[in-house]
């Protein structure tokens, strides 16, 4: 029946995505030409099989199952709002599902002719469309750029370039050099007349060879340690950290701050064996956008007091509600939370240090390493949530074995105290370096994962899935390599841990119910909330931690860049392997925005107050959990460990 009451579908078209994002006008002509369909139960809109007619369709009112009927498999329920049947959008190929009514149910017909030139010019209705049904879109609309879901140029041109982690650099000062025979009074002077704050020291071919800065000249030259006269070779920075032209914003900050630097060298090629063509300094980032995290860093490096650390870690909480408001991509984002998170322990530390030398200690004299563990250790610690850490020293004598454990242990105690007054709290399970478990010398630590890995009850798998993700935060890192080495070789000879581990990790519970509703909690302080944390990170994680470690990728915690290495290693599961680190980013900007949101951890929240497109997008994100628990579940045999 032709529709005649287009006013009735437009107010229901525009309550619901994609049409509500569209304009009024775009929506009003999209709804004159709705047809009506009434379907009673079991009635079929389209069979598995058939050549799509021109149309989409969209729920009005009661339900339609979605169903691989040659294998009996009910694959997804739509009711009021949803879409379904969007094959014609992108060729005449055969429906891979059949749709079928379970009740008495009214559908909009959508003629597709009506839609095709919207999504070309509607970026957001082409990003909604690929996120939500890319099983049935193919690749037609949809690529993957930078770990988001961009659909074509015009959305890469509109979205993506106002988005300053992807934006390039553009570098409008030309580097001041000298040569490396120049005196430092020379180097001063040239600086002086170009008004600069550095010059960068070349050779005969233009290549970079050192950087003067006026911190240099503050600290060797102001003092009278060093003669004006001399070579600039004596005071200069070396070797040069370079980056290539074109670098984008996101990657200079991550470089400067993870070399604590305030100027990059640009060469031709990128490498310091190619001619200069640029520099650019930490102001110059400033100017192009003022809220710049290598601010909070050095704010962090100058204060004196774990209040002043605290309010920067709230401030940068702001910079991370920020960032996801922008849509900026979650490995960018971790990156920053990463380094802010980082240097406020290292800073810390050397308070405690201090603070130990102030009360005359004995501080004895070995190499260690304070340890970051769980989300810390993997770089994905977006909020501040309660404390994972340890601490390990090199091996001392048994004489002052214990004395030395002593010594670290109260240490740690003052660490992990002003940690919780920075806004991360206390372990609930003791996970923390303040545990004599936990502040162990080299050899120990080799011994507590022996035991772990050669007698893997459920417990010490359980510490195996934290311990793995451990990430040296300060201190002597080779310790941390070392041990590294010790566990990898530990496990090649074990391959019964490995199917332990494999079959502990399926046993998280599901995050969707067999007609795809949320599964949430049935009693308790989180009764009808659902656990992001449980039901759908941790099967991503644990499973991307087995896999790399069946692969001997040593040094990569990070669960999306574990994935993306994986995709390389495993290419006949490059798909899946990249779907997953996409959901993982997903899942860690959902969990993020609740934090935010109910100022807590973000690991529960009521699904029923998030809105339809977000619904859609967490379940979607969920898809590559079951293909990754069957490869576990295949290649490490757990159903031979039941």
């Amino acid at each position: 029946m032709e529709n005649i009451i287009p006013d009735r579908i437009f107010n229901f078209l525009i309550k619901h995505p994609p049409f509500s994002l569209l304009d009024n006008e775009d929506v009003v002509l999209i709804s004159e030409n709705v047809i009506i369909q009434f379907l009673q139960p079991n009635e079929y809109v389209f069979k598995e099989g058939e050549i799509p007619q021109k149309y989409i369709y969209m729920v009005r009112e009661g339900a339609i199952q979605l169903l691989r009927e040659a294998e009996n498999i009910l694959v997804e329920e739509c009711d009021e709002g949803d879409i379904f049947g969007i094959r014609p959008l992108v060729a005449k190929q055969a429906y891979v599902l059949s749709a079928k009514a379970i009740e008495e149910t009214l559908v909009y017909a959508i003629r597709t002719d009506k839609l095709e030139n919207l999504i070309e010019h509607n970026p957001k209705m082409a990003y909604y469309l690929a996120q939500n049904f890319a099983v049935d879109i193919g690749s037609k609309y949809s690529k993957l750029y930078k770990g988001r879901l961009f659909l074509n140029n015009d959305i890469k041109k509109n979205q993506a370039s106002s988005l300053f982690e992807i934006q390039s650099i553009k570098h409008s000062k030309t580097a001041v050099t000298c040569n490396k025979d120049a005196t430092i009074q020379q180097a001063a002077i040239i600086m002086r007349k170009h008004k600069v704050g550095s010059i960068l020291i070349v050779n005969d071919n233009l290549h970079p060879t050192g950087i003067l800065t006026d911190r240099d000249l503050r600290n060797y030259v102001v003092t009278g340690d060093i003669d004006l006269m001399a070579s600039v070779s004596k005071i200069m920075n070396h070797p040069v950290v370079t980056i290539e032209p074109e670098q984008t914003i996101a990657d200079i900050q991550i470089i400067m701050m993870k070399n604590r630097i305030h100027h990059l060298c640009i060469t031709k090629d990128g490498s310091n064996l190619s001619k200069v063509v640029g520099i650019i300094s930490q102001h110059d980032l400033l100017v192009m956008q003022g809220n710049n995290p290598a601010i909070f860093i050095k704010e962090i490096q100058r204060s004196n007091s774990c209040e002043q650390l605290r309010n920067i870690r709230e401030k940068a909480e702001t910079l991370l509600e920020q960032y996801l408001q922008q849509e900026v991509a979650i490995a960018f984002i971790a990156n920053v939370m990463s380094e802010i998170n980082d240097a406020l322990i290292v800073r810390i530390i050397q308070f405690c240090l201090k603070e130990t030398e102030q009360e005359n200690e004995k501080i004895p004299d070995v190499k260690w390493c304070w340890m970051g563990l769980g989300s810390e250790g993997r770089g994905e610690q977006l909020l501040r949530t309660d404390q994972d850490n340890a601490l390990i020293f090199e091996d001392v004598p048994m004489a002052v074995l214990e004395e030395t454990r002593l010594y670290f242990i109260k240490l740690s105690k003052k660490i992990t105290a002003q940690l919780n007054i920075c806004g991360f709290e206390y372990c609930p399970g003791d996970m923390m370096a303040s545990n004599p478990k936990w502040c162990l010398s080299l050899s120990e630590w080799k011994n507590q994962f022996n035991q772990w890995i050669t007698q893997p009850t459920n417990q010490n798998i359980m510490h195996c899935n934290i311990f793995f993700d451990y990430r040296p935060l300060f201190g002597t890192y080779s310790l941390t390599e070392t041990l590294t080495n010790y566990i990898f070789s530990l496990i090649d000879k074990d391959s019964v841990f490995m199917s332990l581990m494999a079959k502990n990790s399926l046993s998280n519970p599901p995050p969707l119910t067999f007609f795809r509703k949320f599964v949430v909690e049935k009693n308790g302080e989180h009764k009808d909330d659902f656990d992001i944390k449980s039901r759908a990170m941790m099967p991503l994680a644990d499973a991307a931690r087995i896999l790399s470690l069946n692969n001997n990728l040593k040094n990569i915690n990070n669960t999306f860049e574990r994935f993306e290495k994986l995709a390389e290693v495993e290419p006949n599961n490059k798909e899946l392997y990249e779907q997953a680190a996409d959901a993982y980013e997903i899942l860690m900007r959902y969990r993020a925005l609740q934090g935010l949101k109910n100022k807590n951890s973000g690991r529960f929240f009521n699904p029923e107050n998030l809105t339809k497109m977000q619904r859609l997008n967490l379940r979607n994100s969920f898809r590559p959990v079951e293909e990754l628990q069957d490869i576990l579940k295949i290649r490490f045999r757990t159903a031979y460990f039941g």
